[in-house]
């Protein structure tokens, strides 16, 4: 069957940036958001009912939908075309509706907090709020650190050209950066950052990935003193956020939007330390099989081809049918989506200039669809990217039908259903292996996502750390971001390295993200996690579908602790869980080194 490689969003708004539906939908916004406000403002604490709240929850989820069905199609426009102009303003208009929400919300989250403790506690089990009385919950206990509505209502109004504008800045430098390549035929081309980026982690030819890898560094380095000074200023927005309300530990907010306690989090990262060795083994071997003495930042995600074995490469109808097939054996119902999602046109892959590095899957919750963006180039990381994507996809389906704030899944929980669905590719491709050669060719390109949970993402919140360590006490200069950035990975991966990437932190849209900050754990999390989850699939046979599909519902209705022991019966504060993860990785770090014996 054949598939569009361009995704539809005229279903959506139909006239891209200059729809006239959306600029409908953008004035009814408005109006939504006023009727929400008024609402608030006309509540009568003391004469509180189970009835009142659920009316007003209702208005909000209509402002919500709306800010993320606009904010998901505007989104969309810029990843596709990073020089569509109208769509920045459009994103520009849309923030600006965002204050006034927000002011609203927060004189809600503060009247919570004035309804007595027993009065609470009737409401809350009421049959009208039972089941969002953990969401309830959380907004009261936000509400008890809040400043004051006018204050609040000014420190988002000053985000605005802040904190989200900062954000915006990032996009904008990475829409100027422009990679020179010249191929093996001597033709000379431009390559946007994701194209570069495909190219240089991927292309089974060493050289092309070093000297790409040298214009990659040398690109984001002259960028980097306008990329310091946004980065600077976006977390130091934050860090003043968090000290107007009192708040010292920069950890605090990232861990309560996880719905994660710091020594689920500390165990986490102390088990995967103990067990980093065989890791940079397995590094320095892949290496080796390159010629070479000690593993090259460019050639962690190269692929291994050895004798004369032709990589497996899928076209992205291939893949599509590769996905469906194997999501099937593990649940018919995920693998009906995945071809709904084709055949519906819901994936932006083709490979072409002028789009933004990198893949996202966003939701459009007033239609009950998604839309997954990125690059695809016929590999196997690329076929286990689309299946990650689509895991997100799917993880939102099964909820489309609970209030929308027990839809507010955290980012640790999300990356479970993703990782969840590209550990069943890996599998399906290694099983289909038919030479030692391709075995091992597919065993590293399994492996390539532990190692970037376990190192590449670990530098990450070692390098986060301790710049929000140094911004606390003022502005960090360009040259000690680069030399933090090199002093984590070196510590990450044991300083075993023969070449690192100092300006990581620049090409990195992870750290410019202004929603939630440190989005990097929630990903280990997310893989350790859903290795679990596999483990349980693989137990339970038949019936697993519908106990995923139980946990999966039950991701914003419950701390993640609860979650665990709830659906998986474990407890994430002790190390057992987590080994038993790694253990998983450390059988396939066995067997590609026992493989590839006869081979250096």
């Amino acid at each position: 069957m054949h598939y569009a490689i361009n995704w539809d969003l005229d279903s959506i708004f139909e006239g891209g940036s200059h729809s006239g539906a959306l600029a409908a939908r953008l004035e009814e916004l408005s109006q939504q958001i006023k009727n929400y406000q008024k609402a608030i403002e006309a509540w009568d604490v003391t004469q509180t009912t189970p009835e009142v709240i659920a009316t007003i929850l209702q208005k909000e989820e209509i402002c919500s939908n709306g800010f993320s069905q606009c904010g998901s199609f505007i989104g969309a426009l810029l990843s596709s075309d990073v020089n569509d102009q109208k769509a920045k303003l459009l994103m520009g208009e849309l923030s600006a509706k965002s204050p006034v929400f927000q002011s609203a919300h927060t004189l809600f989250a503060k009247k919570l907090t004035e309804i007595s403790e027993t009065d609470w506690n009737t409401m809350t089990t009421s049959e009208t709020l039972q089941d969002v009385a953990f969401r309830l919950n959380e907004m009261r206990r936000d509400g008890l650190e809040l400043l004051s509505e006018a204050e609040e209502n000014i420190i988002h109004t000053l985000a605005l050209d802040g904190l989200n504008a900062w954000s915006e800045h990032y996009d904008t430098i990475v829409a100027t950066i422009a990679i020179p390549f010249t191929d093996k035929n001597g033709n000379e081309q431009t390559l946007s950052a994701g194209q570069a980026f495909n190219k240089m982690t991927g292309d089974p030819d060493a050289s092309v990935r070093a000297t790409l890898f040298a214009a990659w560094e040398k690109a984001w380095s002259e960028k980097a003193p306008l990329l310091a000074d946004t980065l600077n200023h976006l977390d130091g927005f934050r860090i003043s956020t968090q000290r107007l309300h009192g708040v010292e530990d920069f950890l605090k907010e990232p861990l309560e939007y996880n719905r994660l306690s710091r020594k689920t989090l500390d165990t986490m990262w102390q088990t995967i330390a103990k067990n980093k060795q065989p890791i940079m083994d397995f590094l320095t071997r892949k290496a080796q099989l390159f010629g070479k003495e000690k593993m090259e930042w460019q050639d962690q995600d190269a692929p291994i081809i050895l004798g004369n074995m032709q990589e497996r490469t899928y076209s992205f109808d291939e893949a599509a049918e590769f996905i469906i097939k194997h999501f099937k054996d593990f649940s018919p119902k995920m693998a009906d989506f995945a071809q709904s999602a084709f055949e519906k046109s819901w994936i932006e892959a083709e490979d072409r200039p002028g789009k933004r590095p990198g893949g996202y899957c966003t939701e459009l919750p007033e239609t009950k669809e998604s839309r997954i963006f990125m690059t695809y180039s016929n590999s196997v990381n690329e076929v286990a990217t689309l299946a990650h994507e689509l895991g997100h996809a799917f993880h939102s389906s099964v909820m489309w039908d609970l209030p929308s704030v027990n839809q507010e899944y955290a980012m640790n929980v999300a990356e479970t259903a993703s990782t969840f669905a590209e550990l069943i590719v890996a599998d399906a491709t290694l099983k289909e292996a038919q030479t030692p050669e391709e075995k091992i060719n597919l065993l590293d390109t399994k492996m390539q996502n532990a190692i970037a949970m376990f190192m590449n993402i670990h530098a990450r919140f070692i390098f986060e750390t301790n710049f929000y360590t140094a911004r606390q006490k003022g502005l960090v200069s360009e040259e000690q971001i680069t030399n933090l950035m090199l002093e984590a990975q070196k510590e990450s991966y044991l300083d075993q390295l023969g070449s690192y990437h100092p300006h990581f932190w620049a090409a990195k849209l992870h750290f410019f993200i202004d929603d939630v900050p440190f989005y990097n754990f929630p990903y280990t999390f997310g893989y350790l996690f859903s290795m679990g989850i596999y483990a349980y699939a693989a137990d339970k046979g038949t019936s697993f579908e519908d106990d995923y599909i139980a946990l999966l519902r039950d991701t914003a209705s419950m701390t993640t602790e609860e979650l665990a022991q709830k659906h998986l019966q474990v407890d994430l504060t002790k190390p057992d869980f987590w080994q038993a993860g790694i253990d998983r990785v450390l059988e396939d770090v066995h067997e590609f080194m026992e493989l590839t014996n006869d081979y250096i």
